[in-house]
């Protein structure tokens, strides 16, 4: 059970401050996803490479490479199929949705990011979902970072919140197509997850 007062960022945009914690174990479980999937630095459509180190689990992962942006059901870098998503981020994944205001929320996906000091997401937003319907689930580990809600453009000052380890970011409904990103990370160091920061992004793939 989650034990966190929501506060409200923008219109249907949640922050569950300590949602998550205690961590040590999701940082336990991102070691095991990352031994079966090892993190890797995608290629984006436009030929960049992205700074932030990625994986997935559950039965659909994302991917990018030069053809696009996409979902798909097996690690093209081992060619087997995406370690199982663990109990532990699928029960916080659907709490965490419920206090945000979206009951009922059951991933099929898990992004699994990494940030090491210097890597940073630009705005963008998640949209290769095929039912808008379902909320966001965002969950930070490890050291603090800055996200950024930019909202319906891409443009303009964004609501900046320092999200730290173990808070929590629903958002959907009015908001599910917001643009959002995460601002170049500064160095430090956290008890469970070193001189990194963890992301877990839950969605509804299919």
């Amino acid at each position: 059970m989650i034990q966190a007062r929501p506060i409200t960022i923008a219109d249907e945009v949640t922050l569950l401050r300590g949602g998550a914690a205690p961590t040590g174990p999701i940082v336990t479980a991102i070691e095991s996803i990352a031994a079966r999937a090892p993190f890797r630095h995608l290629q984006t459509p436009g030929g960049g490479t992205m700074s932030v180190a990625m994986t997935n689990c559950g039965p659909w992962g994302w991917h990018s490479d030069p053809r696009g942006y996409r979902y798909v059901e097996c690690d093209p870098l081992t060619g087997e199929r995406w370690p199982p998503m663990p109990a532990l981020f699928t029960n916080l994944a659907g709490a965490a949705a419920t206090l945000g205001g979206f009951p009922g929320f059951e991933p099929d996906a898990c992004l699994v990011n990494r940030y090491a000091p210097g890597a940073q997401m630009g705005a963008h937003r998640d949209w290769d979902e095929l039912d808008k319907r379902f909320p966001i689930v965002s969950v930070s580990i490890g050291l603090p970072a800055l996200f950024l809600w930019y909202g319906a453009k891409r443009q303009g000052k964004p609501v900046a919140t320092l999200v730290e380890d173990g808070d929590v970011v629903v958002w959907g409904g009015s908001a599910r197509a917001g643009y959002h990103g995460v601002r170049k990370l500064p160095p430090g160091e956290h008890p469970a997850a070193g001189a990194l920061r963890y992301n877990l992004t839950f969605r509804r793939a299919k």
